[in-house]
């Protein structure tokens, strides 16, 4: 990774023997015998099209439930923080998960394992409307998360492994904006539905879409050609995992994805609860149309591989964190009008620092990508789970105003870990120089 990730000049990344030997993969790629896909090259526009379904599928199952937390509380009669639990069991299974089926993927193949990932999650998503109670509703969501697992370190890697280093940080914004499309058609589509149908018939239409977007994921991917299969053996494992969190460029970049997530998990759990309450009032439908907003995530996350061209990575950061934090504070106005530009504000910069935030994560690991990755999606859905768990609490006490606070704390966050990465860095240059 380019030190500007987190907050390094980039001529630091040539005076720096350590990084020698990873700079050496990129000057191959150069050549014009690289035989990764790269834009406007054959099966590239596939394998864009194909992670951006998988994208789509992952987003809309892991929080299709959401924007149904209001009516989900009223049918088994629970507060919002218990019903929460059904967006956190399922990132969390995703967070616990992630790492040993990247493993697998080291093993057998990213395609392989992405598929069976996505086959398994729709297979408990068409089970999820038939819940007879809260507890059995968490857990069939805590199982479809840990399917849901072999899908973002893979396809990652995945990535790295297939796509020409220039593209990468494009390539992956597609991925990330399925993400967001993922996230907001499911939130859209339950909300509609289940104005008319119920909760139950809302998550299962959500099922039937991702079992669509699964089929069309493995037509469409292209079969890998640069994949070497590696150890299953945990000592091997255990070898790579501890070599990455000895990394201090990983570590900043792990933890800004978990605070990023802190902030949008809290949100976009509570938001409905505040919409459909005073002084808005507003039905469930219109609740769920809220989340067309994700669209500006979509836009965000495409274009982050031209905001760190322009700005550098650390500058991307402070933009995607200073958007964020603004959108938070307008927010807090008790207008319809106000607190839609807040999720917009909010939306953006929570899809661009977390597209720069992976991307980065990529490109550092030289070997043992997909743990590389692994770990980075491991903080991001433990952040994802803080953050629908304590934003769900802190508005349950606070009202709306305590779910900002918790959101600006973890923005704060982001800010200084990458101050700190900075001065790290500015300290290091002298020596490397």
């Amino acid at each position: 990774m380019s030190p500007a990730s987190t907050g390094a000049p980039t001529t630091v990344v040539a005076a720096s023997p350590a990084r020698s030997t990873a700079t050496a993969p990129a000057a191959v790629s150069a050549a014009p015998s690289d035989s990764r896909l790269a834009p406007g090259g054959p099966g590239y526009r596939r394998m864009s099209f194909a992670l951006f379904l998988a994208g789509v599928a992952t987003f809309a199952l892991l929080y299709s439930t959401q924007a149904l937390l209001p009516l989900i509380s009223g049918d088994f009669g629970v507060a919002a923080g218990q019903a929460s639990w059904t967006v956190a069991a399922a990132t969390g299974g995703l967070a616990l998960f992630v790492l040993p089926m990247s493993a697998l993927s080291e093993r057998y193949g990213r395609r392989t394992v992405m598929t069976a990932s996505l086959a398994v999650a729709v297979g408990v998503g068409l089970l999820v409307p038939f819940a007879p109670s809260l507890g059995w509703l968490v857990v069939l969501r805590a199982v479809q998360g840990a399917a849901l697992a072999g899908l973002p370190a893979s396809a990652t890697a995945y990535l790295a492994e297939e796509v020409r280093p220039k593209a990468l940080v494009t390539a992956i914004g597609l991925f990330v904006a399925g993400n967001s499309v993922g996230g907001m058609s499911g939130r859209v589509i339950t909300g509609w539905v289940a104005q008319e149908w119920g909760w139950r018939i809302a998550v299962g239409v959500i099922g039937a879409l991702a079992v669509a977007c699964a089929v069309a994921f493995r037509l469409l991917l292209p079969a890998p050609r640069h994949f070497t299969p590696g150890s299953l053996a945990p000592r091997v494992l255990v070898r790579t995992v501890r070599g990455h969190l000895a990394d201090p460029l990983l570590r900043r970049l792990y933890a800004i994805g978990a605070l990023f997530m802190t902030v949008f998990g809290g949100v976009y759990t509570v938001i409905g609860y505040r919409l459909t309450e005073e002084p808005f009032s507003l039905p469930q439908g219109v609740v769920g149309s809220i989340f067309l907003v994700y669209l500006v995530g979509t836009v965000s996350a495409s274009t982050a591989g031209r905001l760190v061209g322009r700005l550098g990575r650390r500058g991307a950061l402070y933009l995607a964190g200073g958007t964020t934090a603004a959108g938070l504070l307008l927010s807090l106005a008790d207008s319809l009008a106000s607190v839609l530009l807040g999720l917009v504000l909010i939306t953006a910069g929570f899809f661009a620092g977390h597209a720069v935030a992976s991307s980065a994560v990529s490109r550092t690991a030289t070997t043992g990508r997909a743990q590389a990755s692994a770990l980075y999606q491991s903080a991001y859905y433990v952040g994802s789970s803080a953050g629908s768990t304590v934003g769900a609490i802190a508005f349950h006490s606070g009202g709306w105003s305590g779910t900002v606070g918790v959101g600006l704390f973890a923005v704060l966050g982001v800010v200084a870990i990458t101050v700190a990465g900075t001065r790290a860095a500015r300290r290091e240059a002298p020596a490397a120089a």
